[in-house]
């Protein structure tokens, strides 16, 4: 994962990771090849999105189905200081039946699928780094969860990369960065790959 240290460029606050402009990713999530296979080992969430969670138990559980486990007591576990979360406490999801407690045995996330059937925002309800996955923050540092990435059977097979994931994740760059952010980092891009192209840089990671 990035250290802060290592980054030179600095967008909302946010170091950036170069990586972000190279490592190969899937053209498009699509969960009915996957069955959402990035979300079994569960999530750290906010304590404040947690919260937020619970807060609409009653709506949540109305739109589970039967494999997903709907006690709310055992949707989260014990939260935990970090600093990469607004509120310093992450509150990592439960996994149930080999999956996050909020994936449904089609592979979709309950609480987008609740945001989706309201007609509202469809990352309304879903927490942080659930919409921004393959991205994460890190130690102050927008970077790729090339540890979780690793695990999935799907997503890390280089013959279903056919993107970056600056080129496939502009929507979740823009959920982090905002449109102004996004168009900062893609100005960065070419910088970058300018000075790459020149010599005056050496790829990382």
């Amino acid at each position: 994962m990035a250290e802060e240290k290592k980054f030179e460029k600095k967008i909302k606050g946010l170091y950036v990771d170069p990586l972000i402009f190279t490592h190969k990713f899937v053209k498009g999530c699509d969960a009915c090849i996957c069955t959402g296979e990035c979300c079994y080992y569960g999530v750290y969430t906010d304590k404040y999105e947690a919260d937020k969670i619970l807060a609409m138990k009653d709506k949540v559980i109305a739109a589970m189905d039967d494999s997903q486990i709907k006690d709310p007591d055992k949707w989260f576990e014990p939260p935990e200081e970090d600093e990469d979360f607004e509120s310093g406490i992450a509150v990592g999801t439960q996994v149930y039946n080999g999956k996050c407690v909020f994936l449904d045995k089609i592979g979709y996330c309950t609480l987008q699928k609740m945001a989706m059937q309201e007609g509202i925002y469809k990352w309304e309800y879903k927490p942080f780094y659930c919409i921004i996955f393959p991205l994460v923050v890190y130690e102050g540092a927008l970077t790729i969860d090339d540890d979780h990435l690793n695990r999935l059977h799907y997503c890390n097979k280089p013959e279903n990369q056919p993107s970056t994931v600056f080129e496939t994740c502009k929507d979740e760059i823009i959920h982090i960065l905002g449109e102004d952010g996004y168009k900062e980092l893609a100005e960065y891009r070419e910088e970058y790959f300018k000075k790459l192209n020149e010599g005056k840089i050496e790829v990382k990671g």
